[in-house]
């Protein structure tokens, strides 16, 4: 069976931060670069999927729709920044880190575009978000001040380890990961707040959203790393090989 095609959204840094990278004594001046974690990379693969990066900026309609033309799924990957609120009608409201509207407005577009065609797409961390968002909800800006009693949401350790539980409704994800109990890893300071047209299937013990779905379309979005605790079944699922 040849690879399925996938498009996989991915991150930035700017040059200051290539800037701190070693050159070992060559001129190597800081630039900014795009990247995605390999690990997402081999997950898709091993759910026999070809991935297709597709770098931070906005598109041109008839581009998107080629691009999703082309592919058979869409993952919205994580990263480090945050949708600004002003994308879900929210004025700032407290911790705000970097924003990259490039990316947010790439994102959204394939968010929209995946519903509106009824294309599978699995939103993970900020990706699950930035579905939510696309789908009409809105976000927790800070769950450190706005969820009183809330977990460590960014944890200090490996995110290889998992670092809380999350209790799963019947429903997609559950069936595709065969369990309603999970332990996952938490590495983000936003959350979905109202998921819109998603339904919320999963939440961490102090009631923080952790997973959603769409109850007709193939739209999951989680709000872990499934990449890095050997969740393969995701991947198997995106590709329609579950």
């Amino acid at each position: 069976m040849p690879g399925t095609l996938v498009a996989i959204t991915t991150d930035r840094r700017d040059a200051a931060v290539s800037a701190r990278l070693p050159a070992h004594g060559r001129v190597r001046p800081p630039r900014p670069e795009v990247f995605l974690g390999e690990a997402l990379v081999q997950a898709v693969r091993a759910a026999g999927g070809v991935p297709l990066l597709l770098p931070p900026g906005e598109l041109a309609p008839r581009d998107l729709s080629r691009i999703l033309d082309a592919v058979s799924a869409v993952l919205v990957s994580g990263g480090a920044f945050d949708i600004h609120p002003r994308h879900y009608g929210q004025p700032v409201q407290g911790r705000l880190d970097r924003t990259d509207e490039g990316r947010t407005g790439l994102e959204l577009a394939l968010c929209r575009a995946c519903l509106e065609r009824g294309m599978p797409v699995l939103g993970i961390c900020g990706g699950m978000q930035a579905l939510a968002v696309a789908a009409g909800g809105s976000l927790i800006q800070d769950i450190g001040s706005q969820v009183p009693g809330a977990l460590a949401h960014e944890q200090a350790a490996d995110p290889v380890e998992p670092s809380h539980a999350v209790a799963l409704v019947p429903g997609r994800l559950s069936a595709m990961l065969g369990s309603s109990a999970l332990r996952v890893n938490s590495t983000h300071h936003q959350a979905v707040a109202d998921p819109g047209a998603l339904r919320v299937v999963g939440r961490s013990p102090d009631g923080v959203i952790e997973a959603a779905e769409h109850p007709e379309l193939p739209a999951v979005g989680v709000q872990w790393h499934p990449e890095l605790l050997g969740q393969g079944a995701l991947f198997r699922w995106l590709l329609g090989r579950s």
